[in-house]
């Protein structure tokens, strides 16, 4: 069946219904009443975040190659059936399995965000495709922004069902606008080859080793038989994943085109911001929450502190179009690295901020601003360096390398603020020096961020494959 286009589509619109598709997911701030809430302790609850963490990690390159083989735009429509799943199982959940199936399911429809990404290549015409991408992959900033005050006044004042259900019901939405007013991209006639199955097991297994080691190590203890297993699995399990794919004849990543410099030195960038990114999202939450007793907390409720985080989330989309243009006259490697300067900048003036909420909220916003640039510039620069029909692949290659970093920020971050503590009438609560350790890191990585998207070399034309590639959709 054909992934025909609807007609009579406008560019403004399309970008549009691509950037809602990125602020599908909600910021739920649950997981420190989830134990109570579903009758469970403290560790089976954390199951239900590492739960959607694993299957994004899996399900985000599988989307992409299978957008790639057989369309983008069917691929966002198929992705919004597990959101959409997810979101009802979690609504009706009374105990932690299903909870974690749904979160689950949730994960499985993560691919949305690349996949939309690339779509943008196949539809936009070139002066319009830099302020969209930007657009699109400040979205994820703007949902959360959004998600967070309002989630945690559902969660203050009504059913933390309610949630889950505006989630489905915001999936349904997207799923309904995709379908009615986005194009196709380019036509897709036949898969590209056969796919990868062997190819996704086993980037799937190593996966799932390694970022549940990473997540659980700290539960566990990084020394224990478990994480230390997990790691050697991870470890044995890519390299035999790697040697597969540059074997097969149809791989779920290509991994010649991963290893050209700017392909390969953007992900290394990528892990880097992705780290950056979501170390002050462990941090700033903490801080405006914390009891002014502490001498450091600043005693707010969930939901003043949803509303001072706002603002940071909507400057990247507001400040999105200055990245593009940025990019426009200067190239998406200096974006990249200019992005992640001003994250560290945000970081170090967090040391300085620390006492008030306007200060938290300035820092955030610096930090934002960055993030809003590095994330608007990694797909130009992936796409700049990949041909057309592998574009979807690449971006989710890319979406999971910062996913990686994310991962790793949150157990790196989660150990210091473990080990630098201070007694609180009897309770151990992160010290300020542990907060200011872990902004230092934030910050420290950020400038390796920057050192290592300078590195990035100029783009070279990308050729296509030897059959021509279709004309990409009028819009």
């Amino acid at each position: 069946m054909p992934d025909s286009p609807p007609a009579n589509t406008h560019p403004r619109a399309v970008t549009g219904v691509l950037a809602l598709a990125g602020m599908q997911t909600l910021v739920v701030p649950l997981i420190g009443d989830l134990p109570a809430l579903l009758s469970t302790s403290a560790s089976n609850a954390s199951w239900v975040i590492t739960a959607t963490l694993l299957s994004a990690a899996v399900a985000t390159p599988v989307a992409g190659r299978l957008g790639d083989m057989y369309g983008k735009r069917r691929m966002l429509l198929v992705s919004t059936v597990p959101l959409i799943a997810g979101s009802v199982v979690c609504a009706l959940s009374s105990s932690v399995l299903p909870m974690i199936v749904g979160r689950g399911l949730q994960g499985v429809g993560m691919g949305i965000v690349p996949l939309g990404i690339s779509l943008l290549r196949d539809l936009l015409p070139p002066e319009r495709l830099g302020s969209a991408i930007a657009v699109m992959s400040a979205s994820m900033g703007v949902g959360g922004a959004l998600g967070l005050p309002f989630s945690a006044a559902v969660a203050e004042h009504a059913s933390w069902r309610v949630l889950f259900w505006v989630a489905a019901g915001l999936s349904v939405l997207v799923a309904v606008l995709v379908a009615r007013t986005v194009p196709a991209g380019r036509s897709v006639s036949s898969p590209a080859g056969r796919f990868d199955l062997p190819g996704a097991l086993g980037l799937g297994a190593g996966l799932v080793s390694l970022l549940l080691a990473v997540s659980k190590g700290s539960d566990w203890g990084w020394g224990s038989a478990t994480t230390l297993g997990l790691l050697g699995a991870a470890l044995a399990l890519l390299l035999l994943w790697g040697v597969w794919e540059l074997r097969t004849a149809d791989p779920l990543v290509d991994l010649r085109v991963t290893a050209r410099p700017q392909v390969l030195i953007t992900n290394a960038a990528s892990v880097l911001v992705g780290f950056a990114m979501y170390a002050q999202s462990l941090v700033v939450p903490q801080l405006l929450q914390l009891p002014e007793a502490t001498g450091y907390g600043l005693g707010q409720s969930m939901m003043a502190m949803g509303l001072w985080m706002a603002p940071a989330g909507l400057a990247m989309m507001v400040l999105a179009p200055l990245g593009a243009k940025l990019s426009a006259a200067k190239g998406p490697k200096v974006t990249l690295a200019v992005g992640s300067l001003v994250i560290a900048l945000g970081y170090g003036s967090a040391q300085l901020l620390l006492g008030s909420t306007w200060g938290l909220l300035l820092a955030s916003l610096v930090c934002n601003t960055g993030v809003g640039l590095a994330y608007g510039a990694m797909p130009a620069l992936i796409m700049g360096a990949v041909p057309p029909q592998e574009t979807a692949s690449a971006n989710s290659f890319n979406t999971l390398m910062r996913s990686i970093g994310s991962s790793v920020s949150a157990a790196v971050t989660g150990v210091v603020l473990a080990q630098l503590t201070t007694d609180f009438h009897g309770r151990a609560l992160p010290s300020e020096h542990g907060f200011r350790i872990a902004l230092l890191i934030g910050s420290g990585v950020a400038l390796a961020a920057a050192a290592v998207a300078t590195a990035i070399p100029a783009a070279r034309p990308v050729r296509a494959a030897a059959a021509p590639d279709p004309a990409p959709a009028r819009v």
